[in-house]
């Protein structure tokens, strides 16, 4: 499972020449401006802060029950925004087979993006968190993998953090 939340991050990591945000962070709504990858656009989310994720999979793509493992989240600038549309499709939430994200990644160098992404796992009962986060706006990424055998599903979905606990469900 380990390997393919990094296969669905390495995906992400593919795309090239979309927007940045700048310095300051992205306030929420904002896409960015400029071109290309910027460690600026991200260095907000270096920040500790007092927001913490508390989430759960409850994916129900299909009669069977699905897992998680790892889950990463990424912090959302105009670059990153724009990757996540052209990956899922959109920039809001998405539940997307991992071969169709696979699909839509062309080959191109990506940024080094990596070193701003936080990665959390499951617990048995499909429940993660991350903490110590500074307020923002975040992507939380996961594979939801069939218990019963099946395809896998890349679940994707924009989380906004401010001053406290933001309780999500993927799904």
């Amino acid at each position: 499972m380990k390997r393919n939340l990094l296969l669905v991050l390495a995906l992400a990591a593919g795309l090239a020449g979309c927007e940045t945000n700048g310095p300051a962070g992205p306030p929420v709504g904002a896409t960015g401006g400029g071109e290309g990858f910027s460690d600026e656009a991200f260095a907000w989310s270096t920040r500790s802060g007092p927001d913490i994720i508390d989430g759960v999979l409850a994916y129900r793509g299909g009669p069977g029950q699905f897992s998680c493992q790892d889950v990463v989240l990424i912090p959302r600038t105009g670059w990153s925004r724009r990757r996540m549309i052209i990956l899922y499709g959109s920039d809001e939430m998405a539940a997307v087979p991992v071969d169709d994200v696979r699909a839509r990644t062309p080959s191109a160098p990506s940024g080094a993006y990596t070193q701003y992404v936080r990665h959390a796992n499951c617990d048995a009962g499909n429940r993660f968190n991350f903490t110590g986060l500074p307020d923002g706006s975040w992507f939380v990424i996961t594979v939801a993998t069939p218990t019963n055998g099946g395809s896998k599903v890349a679940i994707m979905r924009r989380v906004e953090t401010r001053g406290g606990v933001r309780r999500v469900t993927l799904g």
